[in-house]
Formats: structure tokens, C-alpha cells, sequence
């Protein structure tokens, strides 16, 4: 099944992934064709071990794909320096995972403003406040993490993704660690990061409330697509999470 979108921020053309070799290879990924439409929220779901994080993974660069193509814009992963690799991911790609990654003894700011200051860069300033006002962060952006609820750490790893202004941002089950008032908080911005920032946004999720925030959600089973619907609903998910799982 491949599944196609007008403008890709990202695209994977017969990907497969096997992890091990020989008579005990698993394959992960089983001929995966996807188009990631740039300003545009895409959740990915499947049952466990479905191949949805690995997907991901290949997709941002994380992890090398066995055959096929992956592009970031008009980028081929394949082939690229290390070097090259990492400033793609530097510049083009923005994470949030689920553990939230920040650094322990760094500011809010500063742990937003990291990934820019290792790559000796600066954030615009209007679009710092931008993003500062956005997630509501601006009373916190002096506080540490542990002074930081869950809710207000992971909309600090949102603003640290946001802030390079990356072609496309990947969430690993990016409200996996929160309560259910933090992890709508983190979705309602991850959505209008979309809507009026014009970001892309990609999450892999196994909540169906969390993919109803999303504009696409694709269904994976035994490492290839399965499903798509479009304009969701957390009920229409879950009946279709059912369905997989039967």
C-alpha cells in the first residue's frame, strides 16, 4: 500500500529494515512507501512491535534503512557523511521524545536555545518570543527542570525542537510521560505549531486521543502500512486500533 501527499517534508520510497541476519533476521519494516505533506500533523500508530518507531527512526535519520530511499525535503539520507548527517539533522529535523531530554542544570532557555549554541547560532528573537508565548513558558524560561512540572518540561523540549525552525519535527510518544491535562496542553501546541507556525509534525502514539489532534493518522501492522484515515477522531482511531489488533 503506498500512500501519497502533494508537498513532502519527508518521504520513504520501499524501505525495509531487518534487524540480525540470516534465518533469525527480523524485518521491521516490509517495503514501507509513505510522503509526509509539509504544515501538516501526521500521527503513526500500530500495534506493538509493528515497526512505528523504527519507521520514525529511519525517517529523522536516526537509523539507517536496509534498502529503499529516505528523503528529508529533497535530501537522500543514504550516503551521507556523518558530517552531513549531522547537520541535517541539525538543521532540517527536530526531535520531542517521550523521556523529555533535557539537561538537568541548563535553564528553560537554555536548554531551548542549546542545539543552537552548540552549532554556534542564535534564535531569532522574534521568533524566540514567538514560541516562548506559544507554550506559555515565559514566567518559567529561568527555572530548572526540576523546578518544571512534566507538562512544563516537555513544552520546554517542544520549544527546544521548535526553535531552529526545522522542516519537520518527529515526536517518539511525545506525551507517553504525562498526565491526561499535560498531554492534551503539549498536543493542542504541537497542533497549532502546525496550524499557525506552518510546522510539520510527525508522532508515533498508541493513544487514539493523541492522534485525534492529528490531521492524517497511518496504521502500521507487521512493518508495512495497513490503514489511513483522514481527520480523525480518538473514537475512529480506537475502532481502528481495534480492528489491527484482531
Amino acid at each position: 500500500m503506498t500512500l501519497t501527499a502533494t508537498v513532502p517534508a519527508a518521504t520513504a520510497t520501499d524501505v525495509v529494515k531487518l534487524f540480525g541476519s540470516g534465518d533469525t533476521a527480523v524485518r521491521a519494516l516490509d517495503g514501507v512507501s509513505v510522503s509526509l505533506t509539509k504544515g501538516e500533523f501526521t500521527a503513526i500508530m500500530g500495534p506493538s512491535g509493528s515497526g512505528k518507531s523504527t519507521l520514525m527512526h529511519c525517517l529523522a535519520g536516526l537509523d539507517s534503512v536496509t534498502s529503499g530511499s529516505v528523503r528529508v525535503g529533497e535530501t537522500e539520507l543514504a550516503g551521507l557523511s556523518d558530517k552531513k548527517m549531522t547537520a541535517l539533522r541539525r538543521d532540517k529535523i527536530g526531535f520531542v521524545f517521550q523521556a523529555f531530554n533535557l539537561v538537568p542544570t541548563l535553564t528553560a532557555l537554555e536548554n531551548m536555545t542549546l542545539p543552537l549554541a552548540i552549532a554556534g547560532g542564535k534564535p531569532d528573537p522574534q521568533w524566540q518570543d514567538t514560541v516562548v508565548d506559544r507554550l506559555g513558558l515565559r514566567d518559567r524560561l529561568a527555572h530548572r527542570p526540576s523546578e518544571l512540572s512534566g507538562g512544563q518540561q516537555q513544552r520546554v523540549a517542544v520549544g527546544r525542537a521548535l526553535l531552529a525552525r526545522p522542516e519537520i519535527v518527529f515526536g517518539d510518544e511525545p506525551t507517553g510521560n504525562l498526565d491526561s491535562r499535560s498531554s492534551g496542553e503539549v498536543l493542542e501546541i504541537l497542533r497549532s505549531s502546525v496550524d499557525e507556525l506552518g510546522q510539520t509534525v510527525v508522532i508515533v502514539t498508541h493513544d487514539p486521543r493523541a492522534a485525534g489532534y492529528a490531521d492524517r493518522v497511518l496504521f502500521l501492522a507487521d512493518g508495512r502500512f495497513v490503514d489511513e484515515l483522514r481527520s480523525p477522531t480518538a473514537e475512529a482511531v480506537l475502532d481502528r486500533m481495534k480492528g489491527l489488533e484482531r
